[in-house]
């Protein structure tokens, strides 16, 4: 009843002459999974590293940024370590109109969604484009050929 016992031990006992092959293949496997590793994980984060350094590098008076924790608004001063971003604007006894101004580090920029040079809109298109025949504007009217 209990012979299965036996030669289960007996194949555990000392290693065959032949075991570097097995050791030779642990190695390579270990090394065929560093590279998967690099290749699907440590790569594409560099890579985002390095994408986001440079946007931070970049930033200039008037690109709309979000930042990390999700305030939307408009860089009005670039200083060295920070960033002075306009969220808003505020009556202020119904005389006068202030910007709302507040000041993050450049690294808790996380989006440029639209740069000064070229101005964006919602639907994607610069400023100034006109809609194409048939096309609906925010309006709701449609484009007519010219």
């Amino acid at each position: 009843m209990f012979d299965v016992i036996g030669p289960a031990w007996a194949q555990n006992g000392a290693p065959a002459a032949g075991g570097t092959g097995a050791t030779v293949l642990n190695i390579l496997f270990m090394v065929l999974m560093f590279l998967v590793f690099y290749f699907l994980l440590i790569r594409p984060q560099q890579k985002e590293q390095k994408r986001h350094r440079q946007m931070i590098a970049n930033l200039q008076r008037g690109d709309s940024v979000v930042t990390g924790g999700g305030i939307i608004g408009r860089i009005h001063r670039v200083e060295e370590d920070t960033v002075q971003v306009e969220i808003g604007e505020v009556d202020v006894g119904g005389k006068a109109v202030k910007p709302v101004r507040i000041r993050v580090r450049r690294e808790s920029i996380s989006t440029v969604t639209a740069k000064s040079g070229v101005p964006a809109t919602p639907d994607g298109k610069e400023k100034g484009d006109k809609p194409k025949e048939g096309e609906k504007t925010v309006g709701g009217e449609t484009g007519k050929g010219e």
